[in-house]
Order: structure tokens, then C-alpha cells, then sequence
């Protein structure tokens, strides 16, 4: 890898049964960008978890019932990314089974 380039860890929250094929779209769409760790690729962390929401009036969720709370088994990913991070996040957004994705983007230094 080198030093030069702009490093980013996108995270983002993933309902569990769909984490594999956003990872795999993601992958697939970005191999050198997306996942890629010195000679290792397709590399991310997951940690299972429960999140909740409530959709209000205006949202049109893809799980639960609006004014009602609701709890997922969710997974939160974490996965580099280098230089694309814009268009990994708009790719995301694209297959990303939610009205609204929840993710950060940390700009990562090199030491």
C-alpha cells in the first residue's frame, strides 16, 4: 500500500442476514479500494448487536411499523477504504436494505 494514498474506516450498521451481501457488493465493486490490507483483501470486522428505531409518520422502513420501537440484530461493520470513499458510501447507500443508513467515515493518518 502506498503511504500516499487517503485512508478512510467506513462503519456502518447492517441488519444481520444482509451484511454478507453488502460486504459482497462492496468488495466486488471496489476490490483495490474496499477491504484491502497489505496482501490481504475482502478484510472487515463485524460485531453482532441489537439496535432500535422508531419510524416516524413520514418513513417508509424495511423493518417494523411506524410510531412503534423497534429492535434488530444488527451488525456494526468496520472495513478500510481507499481513496473511492464517496462513491463506496453512495454504493452503500444503493444496497443497503434501510430508507436511512446509519455509517461514519474516519479519516485515518499513516504513523
Amino acid at each position: 500500500m502506498s503511504e500516499s494514498l487517503a485512508r478512510f474506516k467506513l462503519v456502518f450498521f447492517s441488519p444481520a442476514p444482509n451484511t454478507r451481501a453488502i460486504l459482497d457488493h462492496l468488495f466486488t465493486a471496489f476490490p483495490a479500494h474496499v477491504g484491502k490490507i497489505g496482501n490481504y483483501e475482502r478484510c472487515a470486522f463485524l460485531t453482532r448487536g441489537i439496535g432500535q428505531f422508531a419510524p416516524t409518520v413520514d418513513a417508509n422502513p424495511a423493518i417494523g411499523t411506524v410510531g412503534a420501537l423497534e429492535q434488530v440484530e444488527e451488525d456494526r461493520v468496520e472495513v478500510l477504504v481507499l481513496e473511492r470513499v464517496r462513491e463506496v458510501v453512495a454504493a452503500l447507500k444503493d444496497v443497503h436494505p434501510y430508507e436511512e443508513v446509519a455509517y461514519d467515515v474516519y479519516k485515518l493518518e499513516n504513523y
